[in-house]
């Protein structure tokens, strides 16, 4: 077991009709006497099933003023966060509320950094500069998938050589999330599943580690795995049950505020930055791409990381215990591209719809080891010819 720091400020609201209470919550936190909200979401949907009306209605109710901006993408893009730092600036926003999921949330941190700090945001997505602020932030959630509601990170796509990068400051972590999971309720099928797999990966992420390991973060990550596994099958079957709903948003919220990988050393997210250059250059969703590379990582780093791939085998996906170590831990990573087929996610890049030419293998690789100082990893370290290998045999 190693030592841990565990942090976890943001307030959750959980439920049916929870929209309803943004303006109250948002009250709590701000004493100014003139309050100006930055209303942050995406392409409209939100405009379509009327919650951005009932949003405004509560903060209208509540005697707070707001401006608004949408657009926001998947992979968000850094002139989106350009434009909501501006309009931050010029209208004297303190507090931005965002209304939808992980790229909605992980923009509006991002305006937060910016609209605060003097310097150009994107040093801080570069390593090159850290935040001493950021407004507030709050959040309406309508997508089960990011965790970033209650996490300290962001991820912003700079369509300048599209690069798409991270950061994690605990500063950016919301105040508060409501989340009725009703309002997931009328996202595509390939959505829905696509927020399973990146839920499912944000504690894979954390279990796979040759580090430690501390007996309740284990027992957590696995029946949070298996929860969301069993959850997504029913969703699949019928996507407006709410109490599947209601599982799964959950556990994307718990996959990633740290709560699965306290005390074992893990944060290997290896599979995390991998993606990060594939979506960057062919702007795939997340999950997608995360299910995509996640079974070619696996065999290339199983054998270092023996005992965690059989546990997982065995307590997630009951594959049963005989045959050899390597053989229960390959069937486990069979099981989990088995789900991935399910559930419709692609295990490769072909079937994720992309072929790179080995120009663009080369590339992935090298703009993954820049990104990330040289290495990642804790299953196994990996270096540029790691990723490059990695990429080559995802095709």
């Amino acid at each position: 077991m190693n030592n841990f720091t565990y942090y976890a400020p943001t307030r959750v609201v959980f439920g049916k009709g929870t929209e309803n209470e943004v303006g109250k919550l948002i009250n709590e936190q701000l004493t100014s006497v003139s309050k100006k909200v930055l209303l942050h979401y995406g392409s409209g949907s939100v405009k379509k099933t009327g919650l951005l009306d009932k949003i405004k209605k509560s903060l209208d109710d509540a005697g707070i003023s707001y401006v608004e901006l949408g657009g926001v993408v998947p992979n968000p893009r850094l002139t989106t966060v350009r434009k909501g730092i501006t309009l931050c600036k010029e209208k004297g926003v303190d507090f931005i509320l965002a209304v939808g999921g992980g790229s909605v949330i992980d923009s509006a941190k991002a305006i937060g950094y910016g609209a605060t700090n003097d310097f150009d945001v994107w040093e801080i997505f570069e390593k090159r500069a850290k935040p001493a602020k950021c407004l507030p932030i709050g959040v309406v959630l309508t997508i089960a998938a990011s965790g970033s509601e209650m996490s300290n990170s962001a991820v912003i796509t700079n369509e300048d050589g599209w690069k798409k990068r991270g950061s994690n400051f605990d500063i950016c972590r919301p105040r508060f999330a409501i989340m009725n999971p009703e309002l997931t309720m009328t996202l595509p099928e390939y959505q829905t599943m696509c927020g399973s797999t990146d839920i499912l990966m944000h504690t894979m992420e954390r279990y796979f580690t040759s580090q430690g390991n501390m007996q309740i973060t284990d027992g957590i990550a696995e029946s949070l795995m298996r929860t969301v596994i069993d959850n997504t099958r029913i969703l699949l079957k019928n996507p407006n049950d709410y109490d599947a709903r209601a599982e799964i948003m959950w556990a994307g919220s718990l996959s990633h505020n740290d709560l699965t990988g306290l005390g074992n050393g893990g944060n290997d997210f290896a599979s995390h930055r991998l993606e990060h250059e594939i979506g960057g250059m062919f702007d795939v969703a997340h999950g997608a791409g995360l299910a995509a590379i996640w079974g070619t990582w696996a065999r290339y780093v199983y054998k270092d990381c023996l005992p965690r791939f059989k546990k997982f085998a065995l307590n997630v996906w009951n594959v049963g215990n005989s045959g050899s170590d390597e053989e229960i831990a390959l069937k486990g990573i069979e099981a989990v591209e088995n789900f991935y087929r399910e559930i419709k996610m692609p295990t490769n890049l072909r079937e994720l719809g992309i072929n790179p030419t080995d120009e663009q293998i080369s590339e992935l690789a090298k703009k993954c080891a820049v990104s990330t100082g040289g290495k990642v990893g804790s299953a196994k370290v990996l270096y540029e010819e790691d990723m490059k290998k990695i990429f080559e045999n995802a095709r």
